[in-house]
C-alpha cells in the first residue's frame, strides 16, 4: 500500500488535515490505533448513557453566516455549512475567587463591565490589554516566545484580576505551568472572551461524525485498530510506517497528531534528540455525575465556572493526586438549546499528578478514583446546588487513561510546552498537527491540521 499522506491519529486535527488533502485530490489514510475516533475529543457510551470526553465546550463561537473568525475560516475550508455542527451559544459562565466573582457571556461587554465593577482601578489598563491582543496577529508561525504575565503586568497591577484572567485560559489550553506564552494567551483570550463558548446538543459526536462522513466521501481511508509501531527513516525523511501488526504503508508524507516527543519516539533510527522537559507534565482528573433534574431548575444556571478556592492561582504539576485549590465546573445543559439534555450532566476537572495515577496497583486504582473525585466534589460544593443522593451515574477519568486512549507521555492533554507551530519537524517530510503545533481548543485543533495541509502538503502537490 502507497499514499501521498499517512496521517497518525483520527482527531479533530488529522480529520481536518485529511479532509483538506482529499480534496485536492492527495490519496491519504488515516491510521487510529483505537476503535473510535476522536482522540483527546472523544465519545463513550457506559451504562446505556452517552458520554464526552475531552471537550467541555467549543470555543470561537460566531453567529451562523458570520464571515470573520477562525470557525468560518474552518467552515470554508472543509466546505461546512453553518447547520452541519450546528453549534448553541453558552448561558453565562463564571469565573469564581475569593472575595471576587467576574461573569462572561459570548457579549464580551458583559466581562469588561463586570471587570469594571469589581476591579474599578484596573479598568483602563484592562482596555489597554484588551487593545494589545486584539492587533495581535495570530497567522505568523514564527513566533517569538513572550511570557503573558509579564504583558498582562504591563497594563494590570492588580495579581487577583491577572490571575482571575490567566485561570480559564490556562486550564484549557496552557502546557507550560504558571504562565503561558504570548501568543497562545492572546489566541485563547480571544477564543474564550472575544468570541465565546458554543455547544452541539449531542456533544462532540455530530462534529467528528460529520468529519469522518466528508472524507470517506472524498475517498479517503481511515483504518481502525491500526496503531503505528514505528515511523520509517531514509536517510533522514520519513517515507512510510509499520504497523503494531507489522504491516507496512509507504508514503511521500506522514503527519502525526501523536504529539512531537511521541511522534520522535517513533522514529526509527532517528538521531533527533528529545529533551525530557519537552513531555510536560500538566494534566488533569476529571469525573461527571448524571442526575435526573435540569441543573437550572436546580439554582445552578451557569455553563462553566472557573473556580479557585486560594489567594493565587497555582497551575502546575501538584504534589497531590489532585489540586483542590482550584478547578473547573461544567454543565453541558446550559446552554440555548431549542430542546433540553433528557438528565442533567455535571462535569468537575482538576490539576493532577500524573505519577501518582500512573503508578498505582489497579486495585487501589480504581478506589482512589472514587475517593479523589469525592474529594473534587467536596471542594466544588461551594459553586453548586446540593446534588449529593440525586446521582443516577458517576464516571471518572485520571492521566491514566488520557495515556491510554491518546499515547501522551504522562497524561498530558495539552502535549509538551514546547510547540512547533509551522508543523515542521527536524526530519523531512515528517509534520505535526494538533497539541503539539499550537493551535488550541475545537476549532485550533481543525484549524491546525488545516493549516499544516495547507502550508507544507498541498503545496506539493
Amino acid at each position: 500500500m502507497r499514499y501521498d499522506t499517512v496521517i497518525i491519529g483520527a482527531g479533530l486535527s488529522g480529520l481536518a488535515a485529511g479532509i483538506r488533502l482529499a480534496y485536492y485530490g492527495q490519496s491519504v489514510c488515516i491510521l487510529e490505533r483505537h476503535t473510535t475516533i476522536g482522540g483527546l475529543n472523544s465519545f463513550y457510551r457506559l451504562r446505556d448513557r452517552n458520554y464526552d470526553v475531552g471537550m467541555h465546550a467549543v470555543t470561537n463561537y460566531a453567529p451562523p453566516g458570520s464571515k470573520v473568525g477562525p470557525l468560518s475560516r474552518v467552515l470554508r475550508q472543509l466546505r461546512f455549512r453553518w447547520d452541519d455542527f450546528d453549534l448553541k451559544p453558552q448561558v453565562e459562565s463564571l469565573v469564581a475567587f475569593p472575595g471576587a466573582r467576574l461573569r462572561f457571556s459570548n457579549d464580551f461587554a458583559l466581562f469588561v463591565e463586570q471587570i469594571a465593577q469589581a476591579f474599578p482601578s484596573q479598568i483602563d489598563g484592562f482596555r489597554k490589554l484588551c487593545s494589545r491582543i486584539e492587533s495581535h496577529d495570530d497567522v505568523p508561525l514564527d513566533q517569538q516566545h513572550l511570557s503573558a504575565r509579564g504583558v498582562i503586568g504591563e497594563s494590570i497591577s492588580d495579581p487577583q484580576l491577572i490571575d482571575m484572567i490567566l485561570c480559564p485560559l490556562m486550564f484549557y489550553g496552557s502546557a507550560s505551568p504558571r504562565d503561558m506564552d504570548f501568543h497562545q494567551f492572546a489566541i485563547m483570550f480571544k477564543s474564550i472572551f472575544f468570541e465565546g463558548f458554543c455547544r452541539p446538543l449531542q456533544g462532540i459526536r455530530p462534529i467528528l461524525k460529520a468529519l469522518v462522513r466528508k472524507f470517506k466521501s472524498l475517498d479517503g481511508v481511515l483504518k481502525l485498530r491500526a496503531g503505528v509501531r514505528s515511523i520509517e527513516l531514509d536517510n533522514g525523511r520519513a517515507v512510510g510506517v509499520v504497523l503494531d501488526d507489522g504491516r507496512e504503508i509507504a508514503t511521500e508524507n506522514v503527519l502525526s497528531s501523536a504529539g512531537y516527543v511521541e511522534t520522535m519516539q517513533l522514529c526509527a533510527g532517528s538521531e533527533v534528540v528529545v529533551a525530557t522537559e519537552d513531555s510536560g507534565d500538566v494534566t488533569f482528573v476529571e469525573g461527571q455525575f448524571i442526575v435526573p433534574d435540569q441543573p437550572a431548575d436546580l439554582g445552578h444556571t451557569e455553563t462553566i465556572i472557573f473556580y479557585c478556592n486560594s489567594e493565587r492561582f497555582h497551575y502546575e504539576n501538584p504534589e497531590q493526586p489532585c489540586d483542590l485549590r482550584s478547578g473547573i465546573i461544567c454543565c453541558p445543559n446550559n446552554f440555548q438549546y431549542e430542546e433540553p439534555l433528557p438528565e442533567g450532566i455535571v462535569r468537575l476537572t482538576a490539576l493532577a499528578n500524573a505519577t501518582y495515577w500512573m503508578t498505582l496497583p489497579e486495585e487501589e486504582y480504581q478506589r482512589q478514583k472514587q475517593t479523589w473525585f469525592g474529594r473534587m466534589r467536596e471542594a466544588a460544593a461551594p459553586y453548586l446546588p446540593d446534588y449529593y443522593g440525586k446521582e443516577l451515574d458517576t464516571d471518572v477519568f485520571t492521566p491514566r487513561t488520557i495515556k491510554h486512549f491518546t499515547g501522551h507521555v504522562n497524561g498530558c492533554v495539552y502535549g509538551s510546552p514546547k510547540k512547533h507551530l509551522d508543523g515542521t519537524t527536524d526530519l523531512k517530510n515528517l509534520y505535526l498537527c494538533g497539541t503539539d503545533q499550537g493551535y488550541l481548543g475545537i476549532v485550533g485543533s481543525m484549524f491546525s491540521g488545516i493549516t499544516v495541509a495547507n502550508l507544507h502538503l498541498l503545496r506539493q502537490s
